[in-house]
């Protein structure tokens, strides 16, 4: 199985009564660990994939793009060293962000909670790569392993120019970056996709079910060889789901869902449209299956340094509105497919990361594996029908709350009460 970002829950719980609620307000309810990150179990149709609330994300590009100013920004008490050489940040620095959320606070102040419980984003500063990666120059031999273990990939790419600080290749030109990291990804899946092939080619399928796993492996694996070949990512490849599955364990770089997110300088933070580098960056998103971000990783610099009451004022002399975190974050859920929903009640309102189409007791299954093995229904409001009413007795009363079953798809900011019997 691949390994994404996943993080276990710790075993002190206390166990509910036999059918109970789920709100974070009444002590018969199973008491979560006080870990922000459980394990998110997704299920599709051939496999079990596994994400964690605290999604991983690698910041990936060549030496000197603002890759490290950008995690030192986004992260607080970020401790990677921005510098102007090539190959500061060796091992990856991690950092756990909140993902801002207005609805949270609005919830928990609905239900005066004791404390709001937002879901989160890991951010992994990543060594800085060069040509000959995938043959193991400079610190490629790291980058690959450690690009393996992230959900998605966010490439720094520089659209500013800045006669102080070094390029890597001696000028600023973001299609020719981008190119570098693309095709060292793409040598390294094809090294890896040669080597699967040989060794399909001496085993022998011990039963039928094993051959025609067999036989999906070979080919999903050359069709996307073939795509390869001709310099388009993995992701690209029209694949079935067995055949996605049948795949899953090789851990293909050029698999992962990539944003590019164009580094721009702070005067050009509020049109960044106008920056031609810029736009060659959307050109290249677009051929490569891949999203675009724009931001400044000094803006968010110096927004990092500033007192949280004097940074929308910063922000609107730069004629912005937010900064470019939340941008990223959005982009990278959407990319990922992800949604967000809620539970609230007294004791805490908390928000859970799922995959878009779960249903009602695999979002159950995020809180804790029992619920969705003893689903029985969830009471479900949505976001803007919660807050009208003001609580869920008042949504009980105007006919607003739902009692939903397991064929129930879950919808972005619904709040649920989770019914179940262990």
């Amino acid at each position: 199985m691949a390994r994404m970002a996943c993080s276990q829950l710790l075993p002190s719980m206390a166990i509910p009564l036999k059918s109970s609620f789920l709100n974070g307000s009444s002590h018969q309810w199973l008491r979560l660990s006080e870990s922000t990150h459980p394990v998110v179990l997704i299920k599709r149709r051939f496999s079990v994939a596994k994400i964690s609330m605290s999604l991983r994300a690698g910041i990936v590009g060549l030496p000197n793009v603002g890759k490290s100013t950008l995690f030192n920004a986004v992260v607080e008490n970020g401790k990677a060293q921005a510098a102007n050489f090539p190959f500061c940040t060796i091992e990856p620095n991690v950092g756990i962000v909140a993902v801002p959320d207005t609805r949270l606070h609005v919830l928990s102040d609905i239900s005066k909670s004791k404390r709001a419980v937002p879901a989160s984003i890991e951010f992994v500063d990543i060594a800085g790569l060069v040509k000959g990666a995938s043959q193991g120059e400079g610190l490629g031999n790291k980058f690959l392993s450690h690009i393996r273990e992230v959900d998605s990939i966010l490439q720094v790419v520089r659209c500013f120019e800045d006669n102080d600080i070094v390029h890597v290749n001696g000028k600023v030109e973001p299609k020719a970056d981008i190119d570098v990291i693309n095709l060292e990804l793409i040598f390294s899946d094809l090294d890896q996709i040669e080597k699967r092939m040989e060794k399909l080619k001496k085993g022998r399928a011990k039963d039928s079910q094993a051959k025609v796993k067999e036989e999906a492996e070979k080919s999903a694996l050359e069709k996307i060889q073939q795509a390869l070949l001709d310099g388009k990512p993995a992701r690209s490849v029209s694949l079935s789901e067995f055949e996605k599955d049948a795949i899953t364990q090789l851990c293909l770089l050029t698999m992962k869902p990539v944003i590019f997110v164009a580094n721009v300088a702070e005067s050009e933070v509020a049109e960044p449209e106008n920056n031609p580098h810029v736009k060659e960056v959307i050109k290249k998103a677009a051929e490569l299956n891949s999203g675009v971000v724009t931001i400044s990783a000094q803006v968010e610099s110096e927004l990092s340094e500033l007192p949280l009451e004097e940074r929308t004022e910063y922000l609107k002399s730069l004629g912005v509105n937010e900064s470019g975190l939340g941008n990223l974050i959005r982009e990278t859920y959407g990319l990922l497919g992800l949604r967000t929903y809620f539970t609230s009640g007294e004791k805490e309102t908390k928000a859970w990361t799922i995959l878009t189409g779960m249903t009602a007791p695999q979002a159950a299954g995020v809180i804790h594996s029992d619920f969705e093995k003893g689903f029985i229904r969830a009471e479900t409001v949505a976001y803007d029908d919660f807050v009208s009413a003001g609580s869920f007795a008042a949504a009980r009363e105007k006919g607003l709350l739902r009692l939903e079953g397991k064929d129930y798809v879950v919808q972005e900011g619904d709040i649920m009460l989770f019914r179940f019997n262990v």
